[in-house]
């Protein structure tokens, strides 16, 4: 009997989503004969019954296109805003899961997909995800659709601002995205020449970079350019956090618990601007004049590169194989270039976060690149 796929994309959207959503409609339905329908806005399309027919017109011409075409959102299936309030809607995504006649539902998207879908599997239905993050911290997977293509977006940004900081004698300080995970920075970081990294699983001194900022100036090199993640933090701060959380942790009741909460959200709050902090502190430390560039979501638009199309081709037909071979309840992931079916609950939770101690890091030193420590 024709196998009847639904598809979401959730989450944050990045270049790739279309490629994959293409590759696995075309070898669903042009292999395999199944039928696809497509839900609008993430896991609130679903629970909302918001579909599309993705017939083989609506696949067609957005293999280069950014975005998604199915539209995203960050919703979570048991809270998701109906009328201004969180409402459970796992039973009504069950109901349009059956109503739709799916045996199987396609979750694009990032950790928190991974978590979501598995909530979707303990309610009975049939998931297969695909990893797609530019921030790369899925767990149990090499490769995460859409990371290549920031990369190199970053990475043109790093090399444009060498131009402006030379002809200034500047320090430019340009802000990645990444609050846990300094994949990202990292490796853009390296691919610009950045003569600082910061990321967040390596606590930073303040001195240790000015100093090695001043003595790039002793060397003759009067501009400095500083890749920072999101979430990079000084040494202090990294105590104070590990501290806030250990109360929430630990706290015995109810009213100690919240003001540990609630605490532990200041503290994130006052970090908004930490990247303008360090900046104005590093323009005092060296006496050079300082500037900073946030990229923002210009890291998760445009056409998606090449390397993220192939892998987009390589999981999204992996995906329809899976599909047609009834493995569900799994991650379709990469690992040593081959795909590899993860279990949700081995990589659901699990946040993938760069090794200080890790290739990547070594060679960014050997490099003669600074990360604050």
């Amino acid at each position: 009997m024709t196998k009847h796929i639904g598809i979401l994309t959730s989450g944050g959207d990045c270049p790739g989503l279309n490629p994959m959503i293409r590759a696995v409609g075309k070898a669903c339905r042009d292999t395999y004969s199944m039928k696809l329908i497509g839900f609008k806005d993430g896991f609130r399309g679903i629970a909302l019954n918001r579909t599309i027919e993705l017939e083989a017109k609506t696949l067609s011409n957005i293999l280069t296109k950014g975005g998604t075409i199915l539209g995203t959102a960050r919703d979570k299936p048991h809270r998701i805003n109906i009328g201004g309030k969180p409402v459970n809607m796992i039973d009504a995504i069950v109901e349009n899961y059956q109503k739709n006649n799916l045996d199987a539902l396609v979750c694009i998207g990032g950790g928190g997909t991974q978590k979501n879908a598995l909530m979707l599997k303990e309610a009975g239905l049939n998931v297969v995800t695909l990893p797609k993050t530019i921030d790369l911290d899925i767990g149990g997977t090499d490769v995460t659709i859409g990371f290549n293509t920031a990369m190199e977006i970053v990475t043109d940004a790093i090399d444009r601002l060498h131009s402006t900081a030379t002809s200034h004698n500047r320090i430019i300080v340009v802000e990645v995205m990444g609050h846990r995970a300094g994949w990202l920075a990292l490796g853009a970081g390296i691919a610009g020449g950045a003569d600082v990294i910061l990321l967040p699983e390596i606590p930073y001194d303040i001195n240790n970079i000015a100093t090695a900022i001043k003595a790039r100036t002793l060397a003759g090199k009067h501009f400095s350019i500083v890749a920072v993640s999101e979430g990079s933090m000084s040494k202090d701060s990294a105590i104070e956090i590990t501290r806030l959380a250990d109360l929430k942790k630990n706290a015995t009741d109810k009213k100690e618990k919240k003001a540990a909460a609630e605490a532990l959200q200041d503290f994130h709050d006052s970090h908004i601007d930490h990247t303008l902090k360090l900046t104005h502190e590093l323009e005092k430390l060296t006496g050079l004049e300082s500037r900073m560039t946030i990229l923002g979501h210009l890291q998760r638009g445009g056409t998606p590169s090449a390397l993220d199309r192939l892998w987009a081709a390589r999981l999204g037909t992996g995906c329809a194989e899976l599909l047609n071979s009834e493995t569900y309840g799994v991650m379709l992931a990469v690992r040593n270039e081959k795909l590899v079916p993860v279990p949700l609950e081995e990589t659901a939770g699990w946040k993938k976060l760069v090794d200080p101690n890790g290739p990547m890091v070594k060679a960014g030193r050997l490099v003669g690149t600074c990360f604050g420590d």
